[in-house]
């Protein structure tokens, strides 16, 4: 490789690097690209380490998308700012988000950033399984943040993922004293967990069909714990019996059946959160009748803004969540096709990232 000065820069980078490319679901390959150079306004960062999310792991969804560079959780470090760049330099270790909103629009000035027209845009060129990425000039300016020097790499990709749970409690309006369920305990429902262990749960609890879930779950944050795949155990959950009725149940897995069966635990006037999306074309036929009258508030939550990133952040460098406990598995870039393979293994595995070193 044959190394250049990079705009405004004080590091060399080199001129092609490695990424991991989807070109479908469960086809993964390796592809050596030129390295992108930052533009006005934008950053090139020289990616450390990345998660990988478990929508990368939804075939429906990646079918969509493919083929593309994919991972969206990154930490790493400033090795060039393009033109008009004053908030980083060189040398500066960050986290970022993939997508950012322009802050004046309308969707924008209701908070509702993920609905702004220039969120939707890609802000993390060609993506987080690559050596390098550039930043485009909206997560520079709004969702780029600095990464505290005592906190490492993989502590940094905590922080997107966290991000969309901080938001999710926020409009299902979790209260200190609550009563949650969580449904679903991966890295997701995990994390779930943590905060709302931190924030002040009253009875936390959660559910699943893995044991070792299910042990983290009870050993870090939960009162109790429902092994789903032995049947005396839904019985003991149900909202006819007002004690046992949750005030908030979390359903963290795309499934209709999961979202059918958090229905059963919620109290009446409670709260349905709804973290992930069913297949295209896959219809949940809720009983609106009994969610009527039973006035059961469905929410839904889709990634997170600017606010909801600074938060978690802040939960990740005051170690609220433990990333040597939730990171299980760690592989370098050029075992990425590995990595995906364990990240799919959900009995053998919790969080997945790639190193880029």
């Amino acid at each position: 490789m044959t190394d250049r000065s990079s705009p405004k820069g004080l590091l060399a980078v080199p001129a092609t690097m490695l990424a991991a490319v989807l070109r479908g679901p469960n086809d993964l390959v390796l592809e050596q690209m030129d390295v992108p150079r930052p533009g006005p306004g934008e950053l090139l960062v020289r990616i450390r380490v990345c998660g990988i999310c478990g929508s990368d792991l939804m075939d429906w969804y990646v079918a969509q998308k493919a083929p593309f560079v994919f991972g969206h959780e990154p930490a790493g470090d400033v090795v060039a700012v393009g033109d008009g760049v004053t908030r980083f330099r060189p040398g500066d270790r960050v986290v970022l988000h993939h997508h950012a909103p322009c802050m004046e629009c309308e969707a924008c000035r209701r908070g509702d950033y993920v609905h702004c027209p220039v969120w939707r845009e890609q802000a993390l060129l060609p993506g987080g399984m690559a050596e390098y990425a550039v930043v485009a000039q909206q997560s520079v300016r709004h969702d780029t943040h600095l990464l505290p020097a005592h906190v490492s790499y993989e502590a940094g990709t905590l922080v997107e993922p966290l991000a969309c749970v901080v938001k999710a409690l926020k409009r299902a309006r979790f209260a200190p004293g609550m009563r949650v369920l969580v449904i679903g305990l991966g890295f997701i429902g995990q994390l779930f967990g943590f905060l709302l262990r931190r924030r002040g749960a009253g009875r936390l609890a959660g559910s699943d069909a893995v044991s070792r879930r299910l042990a983290l779950a009870r050993e870090h944050w939960a009162d109790e714990v429902y092994d789903v795949s032995r049947p005396p155990a839904a019985p003991r959950l149900t909202s006819a019996v007002p004690e046992q009725a949750f005030d908030l149940v979390v359903v963290t897995p795309g499934s209709p059946k999961a979202m059918l069966e958090g229905i059963k635990y919620v109290r009446s006037g409670g709260t349905l959160l709804l973290f992930a999306p069913a297949a295209p074309g896959e219809t949940v036929p809720f009983p609106v009748e009994e969610l009527f009258f039973r006035e059961v508030n469905i929410v839904t939550s889709y990634s997170a803004g600017p606010d909801d990133m600074k938060e978690a952040l802040e939960h990740v460098v005051s170690g609220h969540v433990p990333a040597d406990v939730l990171i299980t598995h760690r592989f370098p870039l050029h075992q990425a096709e590995a990595a995906y393979r364990t990240a799919r293994d959900v009995h053998n595995s919790l969080k997945v990232v790639v190193t880029m070193d």
